[in-house]
């Protein structure tokens, strides 16, 4: 019986250490993935990788209490990222005021990669 709890309990840490560092390599992907200049499909790709981010986000929130209460910052930066965006495509604003929103946008989020990764440890965290 002893030794079928431990193989249950191998099989259950290899599962959980592969999904920690699958969340990393979620991670930078999405950071890879991450547009620099004003386009209409650059526009689009940027919000499909703050949809994905939130998802992300919110799967390394549900890991445990530390990540729980480490993750609200992050959500807020979403939020102030997805208003820079939005603004990059105002029909009232110049292709250069576009560009500037749009580039500040992309280096909040990728900021805000950085620092989820850093603050994820790998999955180490724990309260």
């Amino acid at each position: 019986m002893a030794i079928a709890a431990n193989t249950m309990y191998i099989c259950w840490h290899t599962n959980l250490t592969r999904h920690m560092n699958n969340i990393v390599t979620d991670l930078n992907n999405l950071f890879d993935r991450i547009p620099r200049r004003h386009t209409v499909d650059n526009y689009k790709e940027i919000n499909t990788i703050l949809i994905d981010f939130e998802t992300v986000l919110t799967t390394i929130e549900a890991i445990n209490i530390s990540y729980e209460k480490k993750m609200p910052t992050f959500f807020n930066t979403l939020d102030e990222t997805k208003n820079i965006v939005k603004k990059s495509n105002d029909n009232k604003a110049s292709k250069k005021v576009k560009d500037t929103y749009f580039d500040e946008a992309a280096d909040l989020l990728k900021d805000t990669i950085q620092q989820v990764i850093l603050v994820y440890d790998n999955g180490n965290a724990f309260d």
